[in-house]
């Protein structure tokens, strides 16, 4: 069960939408939610200031590196303040906590004593950004010890959510969160197989016996073709707005490798996305 959300809060659309899943998921399964600001080192440190110091000086470079720490630290402040407001409102049970670091691997760090991550899929500098995910997203998804789940720009309450299943113990983790959810928000699960036959794949009744206790509503869903795009398309064509999929990596390289299905999925499903790796 979820007892912990971690929420990382940059100010942005996405750390907004973030906080709205996150106090959503707070009123159904009674968590708490632990906001969290991290004065990025990298825009201390970057290159940019050091061509600053090597134009102006080293003198100058220090204290305009140290008034841009107190700016940064204080405007993190000022995004916890909000966020401890919206908490308030909302009955939420909440702390806060501003760090310094790079944002990735702070957040990362965080999420161990975490049940769960929500973050938005961009971040603040969105429009600086290539891709359909953001960078420090994108990390945190590939080294995060705990679920991820990723927002969209703004909060729709889920009705619909499908499972991707391939009988990975990931699949299988995630197949417990999601039933999970759809017990505890009183919600049916659709469970999705993809096998290069046409015939029914074996684990769909690995699925069926493993949700049968938790008397949920479910239905249970093989086709045929490149998983990737199946996964895309049914969910589109289907009107699903949640979607619980474990990486399909068969890689040691955990770190830098996810996986083709799961690679291709988070970037084309814009819905909530929760990935248990």
């Amino acid at each position: 069960m979820i007892k912990t959300i971690l929420v990382p809060q940059d100010g942005s659309i996405y750390g907004k939408s973030a906080l709205d899943y996150s106090v959503w998921l707070s009123s159904r399964f009674g968590a708490g939610l632990v906001g969290m600001n991290v004065v990025d080192v990298v825009s201390l440190e970057g290159p940019f200031l050091h061509d600053i110091s090597g134009s102006l000086g080293f003198e100058p470079f220090l204290n305009f590196s140290t008034r841009m720490r107190e700016a940064l630290e204080a405007r993190g402040k000022t995004i916890l303040s909000s966020f401890e407001d919206v908490c308030r409102e909302n009955g939420t049970a909440c702390e806060t906590h501003i760090t310094f670091g790079v944002v990735a691997n702070e957040i990362v760090d965080k999420a161990k004593v975490a049940d769960l991550v929500v973050i938005g899929r961009r971040g603040v500098n969105a429009r600086f950004e290539y891709g359909l995910l953001g960078s420090t997203t994108e990390s945190v998804l590939r080294r995060s010890p705990k679920p991820v789940l990723i927002v969209p720009e703004r909060f729709t309450e889920p009705k619909k959510p499908l499972l991707a299943y391939d009988g990975s113990p990931n699949a299988s983790r995630a197949m417990h969160s999601a039933a999970e959810w759809a017990k505890t928000l009183g919600l049916s699960l659709t469970v999705l197989t993809v096998s290069s036959s046409e015939e029914e794949d074996p684990i769909l009744n690995d699925a069926r016996t493993y949700l049968k206790p938790y008397g949920i509503g479910a239905s249970f869903i093989h086709r045929k073709g490149d998983a990737p795009i199946v996964i895309e398309n049914y969910y589109k064509d289907n009107g699903h707005d949640l979607l619980f999929m474990g990486t399909s990596h068969h890689s040691r390289l955990v770190e830098m490798v996810l996986g083709s299905t799961t690679e291709h999925v988070m970037r084309t499903v814009m819905g909530p996305f929760f990935l248990e790796r």
